[in-house]
């Protein structure tokens, strides 16, 4: 591309009352081949973008750097079509808003901005998007025929799309169909499952293709162009599709291991699962003689929210057991039901059912288990009673119901923990030990993934497919694949049908975006894809294990083999990568270290630090800009260089920052973990590991390691942007000026 660029400042929004605009395009551009630089009032607006599209129509720029605002907001505004690149500075947010008007220091950081932006540009490419050799295909793969699976599989029909929908029993239903009622919103009243209606119905529609009594072999491909093999009645299937949604549900926690709840030992103890199976048969009775029920006591949190068995909590449990006390009530009014608990939860509209069930006259006692008995051919259950502040003993029972957790029907990458006894030799340092295969958190495998990362989805600790929970809900770490209803988390059936049309719809914009080069969550719309020279290849396999979303497979000698479609344009692999062979046509080692060598560094005389900031676009830059918003103000000696995750770092800016005299490199990242999940999952904390050895690098130079720094910072903490500034300043202050200055 035979670039011809110009730039244009905005001197609306106070940036014009805050710099020497002519001095700024004087300075922010003289290193730099550029057609012309101009200013308007308000760039934004009708008048100031007609004077772009006719400097592109009439003098052929194609390379339009913006000076205003924010690249966070107007990046609609300022999209002059595909054929264009556009590079934003902030000038307002970062700039006017955040530093004292017409003072040295404020035109000055201006005009490093200008610089910056201008470096970049020079060495920026327009993106090519990818498009695959074989054909793309938009058909949908759902894998599980519950309640989540035929919501979701009805849904992508009803958009237009071809399913295929696989499920292992031989029919469709899952616990659904095997349920004898449920409580749909407004929750008020029990009503009829409607499973036979939703199984005709996908049976019906020409758009779903069903495979009953069947397994997914293999899942090879990305989205797109996901092969599928489908093993269905002792035959073989290949099948083509875009997306896939796991809805693959949930199992009980096995209740074998709740022997000291009587499980096991007394045949009138059963789990709510099978208390559910009694009730769809037709009539509830007491399993060891088929006697009437008069008494019955639910055991709430059934090895739930216990570090030893199921440390969390389920949500639906309570909901469950207030419904099925509902039976009992109706099939005999006298009945009389405890409900033993350690919280109600029943949360938002559902409080009115569980208000129904008290005015129904089931007794609630709040308290734990002590001890399940058999007196004859009774029960007795005897417990810490909270709200009486003593022991109590319920007799004379018929019916003891346990209600167990839900566990992901999920084949986990990563091994769950739980709590070790106190006498474990496999306790970690925090008192935890991994769970075993045949523990009850374990199932089968359902995707078999031909990733080089595993054939599984990635999970967290106790087994639920991951996704950025406050952003991204479906998402999880293999692009293209969507969890859906209790595969993801626990749920009712209500929120399961909302859960699985919210995947669904995310399948379908995936096979649309990859259709035509475009990345999906968290940069939707990029057109850029990794680029690799593999001639200086190490076979390093630094690539395939760090890609947080599994792009690389490797051939039987470690070489990277790329699935472009996987790829969410993260950058990790390009941080990742030694001998720096991995970039984008916008976004590349040498793009960002331009930058950096763009920077105006005074001399150490003139005691004017400078500092750069590599700052997370998805949480730390808009921190920023909402600290600038809030009129907040910070050093005018720090440079802010926005990236797409700090996972892209490449430690050679490091290098070339110091070596150009720059005081000090604060990277500014998402929080990272389990609990607040960056966006790219893994970029932070791999940059937190990368920091930790970029010792050796400032070795090299005889630089101080106060002088880099990594902090988390959520996208509300902008209140705390000036003081982490201010403190990383205080921190450079005292090291000292950079004794490369001047080099």
């Amino acid at each position: 591309m035979d670039k011809k660029t110009a730039v244009y400042i905005c001197t609306g929004c106070g940036i014009g009352d805050a710099l020497d605009i002519e001095q700024l395009k004087e300075n922010g551009t003289e290193d730099f081949t550029i057609a012309h630089c101009k200013d308007h009032s308000f760039l934004c607006g009708p008048e100031g973008l007609d004077v772009i599209k006719k400097d592109t129509e009439d003098e052929g720029i194609n390379s339009i750097i913006i000076a205003a605002c924010s690249q966070r907001v107007n990046y609609d505004v300022f999209n002059f079509g595909p054929d264009k690149i556009v590079e934003r500075v902030n000038l307002r947010e970062q700039v006017a808003w955040s530093q004292p008007p017409k003072e040295e220091d404020t035109q000055m950081l201006a005009e490093d901005n200008l610089r910056m932006g201008c470096a970049k540009v020079d060495k920026m490419e327009l993106p090519e998007p990818f498009k695959a050799e074989e054909e793309y295909s938009k058909d949908i793969l759902v894998v599980g025929g519950g309640i989540s699976g035929m919501t979701a599989a009805l849904d992508t029909a009803k958009a237009g799309y071809q399913v295929l929908l696989v499920e292992k029993e031989d029919r469709l239903g899952g616990f659904l169909g095997k349920m004898k009622k449920t409580i749909k919103l407004p929750y008020k009243e029990l009503t009829e499952t409607g499973a036979e209606e939703m199984i005709k119905a996908v049976m019906e529609d020409p758009k779903i293709k069903v495979y009953t009594s069947s397994t997914v072999e293999k899942i090879s491909g990305g989205p797109g162009i996901f092969s599928v093999d489908i093993k269905s009645n002792g035959n073989s299937a290949t099948e083509k599709v875009g997306a896939v949604v796991q809805a693959t549900g949930w199992v009980p926690y096995d209740a074998n291991k709740l022997g000291h709840l009587g499980y096991g030992q007394f045949k009138n103890v059963v789990t709510n699962v099978e208390m559910e199976e009694m009730a769809a048969a037709g009539k509830i009775t007491r399993p060891s003689d088929g006697k009437d029920v008069k008494n019955a006591l639910f055991i709430q949190c059934a090895g739930s929210r216990e570090p030893e068995h199921l440390p969390y909590c389920s949500s639906v449990c309570c909901l469950v057991s207030l419904k099925q006390a509902t039976y009992l009530k109706e099939q005999d009014p006298e009945t009389v039901n405890y409900i033993l608990y350690k919280d109600i939860r029943t949360v938002g509209q559902a409080e009115d059912f569980y208000r129904k069930a008290q005015e129904d006259g089931n007794i609630f006692i709040r308290g734990s288990v002590l001890g399940v008995g058999e007196a004859g051919d009774k029960l007795y259950v005897e417990a810490e009673d909270e709200l009486l502040g003593e022991n109590i003993k319920v007799e004379d029972l018929d019916l003891v119901v346990l209600a167990v957790g839900m566990v992901p029907m999920t084949k986990p990458e990563t091994t769950p923990k739980i709590k070790a006894p106190a006498d474990s030799e496999d306790a970690d340092e925090d008192g935890m030990m991994e769970v075993q295969p045949d523990s009850g958190f374990f199932a089968t495998s359902a995707l078999n993934l031909e990733y080089r990362q595993g054939p599984e989805l990635p999970t967290l600790k106790y087994g639920f497919p991951d996704s950025h929970f406050i952003c991204f809900p479906y998402e999880t770490r293999r692009t293209g694949i969507y969890a859906a209803g209790c595969v993801r988390r626990p749920m009712e059936t209500a929120r399961a049908m909302d859960d699985a049309v919210g995947a669904a719809m995310k399948a379908i914009q995936c096979s649309e975006a990859t259709a035509i080069g475009m990345a999906v969550h968290p940069r939707a719309g990029d057109l850029s894809y990794p680029e690799i020279n593999m001639q200086r290849c190490t076979q390093c396999k630094r690539c395939t294990e760090e890609c947080p979303f599994g792009m690389f497979n490797e051939d039987e000698k470690a070489n990277p083999l790329p699935n472009p479609t996987r790829c969410r344009r993260c950058g990790v692999c390009m941080g990742a990568c030694p001998e720096r062979i991995i970039s984008f046509k916008n976004y590349s080692v040498g793009m960002i270290g331009n930058m950096l060598k763009a920077i105006n560094v005074p001399e150490e005389d003139e005691e004017k630090p400078r500092v750069v900031a590599l700052v997370c676009e998805n949480d730390a830059y808009p921190a920023l800009d909402m600290a600038g918003i809030k009129r907040m103000s910070w050093s005018p000696y720090i440079r802010i260089v926005p990236i797409r995750c700090l996972g892209s770092i490449n430690l050679v800016w490091v290098a070339d920052a110091m070596s150009r005299g720059i005081d000090g490199l604060i990277l500014m990242g998402c929080r990272h973990g389990d609990d607040y999940q960056c966006h790219f999952i893994k970029g932070s904390e791999l940059a937190d590991t990368r920091l930790s050895k970029v010792s050796e690098t400032l070795d090299r130079l005889a630089l101080e390691s106060d002088r880099v720094q990594f902090v988390e910072v959520g996208i509300t903490d902008y209140d705390k942007i000036p003081g982490i500034i201010d403190e990383f300043m205080k921190k450079i202050d005292e090291v000292g000026p950079n004794p490369y200055k001047g080099w």
